[in-house]
């Protein structure tokens, strides 16, 4: 029957350790939106090199962003944050009971991940009558948009040569 090929842990540490590994590669929001920084680029490959460059150097706070349009999207839409909430919710009642009791189908017993599975085509059509679908192409729309015209026009090149002079005069004062 289905089985996840990797062992997938959902447990709170491992949230917690992930999220804590992202939030300190968080650049300094104030230099993420410093508009004195924001230049148009030379030529076509200039600008390729700065996008690539801006999504390497940016890309928890570009994470950030998508996270935060996610949230505006949830709480703009009600029937969408409780479908969202409801499964969410199952979700968590299933993980706390499940080494209590097992869940059978046709006497054969489900994982926690096929459990989940179920949860998830159960809440399909409260997840289709809420919108999800439009909600989920409209923030990777948007986050697309966003984030292609900020890596676009943010001058990179500007921010990291000034941390390499910072570095050369730390070095230099040693």
């Amino acid at each position: 029957m289905f089985q996840l090929p990797v062992p997938v842990s959902f447990s709170s540490p491992a949230a917690k350790e992930w999220f804590g590994q992202h939030h300190e590669n968080v650049r300094p929001w104030i230099l993420f939106i410093n508009t004195r920084n924001f230049h148009t680029p030379s030529s076509l490959s200039h600008l390729a090199k700065r996008i690539a460059r801006n999504v390497e150097y940016f890309q928890t706070n570009y994470f950030f962003v998508l996270l935060g349009l996610i949230f505006y999207c949830l709480i703009t839409s009600p029937l969408l944050l409780i479908a969202v909430a409801a499964s969410l919710g199952v979700c968590y009642i299933l993980s706390m009971k499940n080494s209590e009791w097992k869940i059978t189908v046709f006497a054969y017993e489900l994982t926690l991940a096929q459990q989940y599975g179920l949860v998830a085509v159960c809440f399909l059509p409260l997840f289709y009558i809420a919108g999800a679908g439009a909600a989920m192409f409209w923030v990777l729309g948007t986050s697309v948009f966003i984030i292609t015209l900020h890596a676009s026009f943010y001058n990179i090149d500007a921010v990291l040569n000034l941390e390499d002079e910072k570095m050369d005069v730390l070095i230099e004062d040693v």
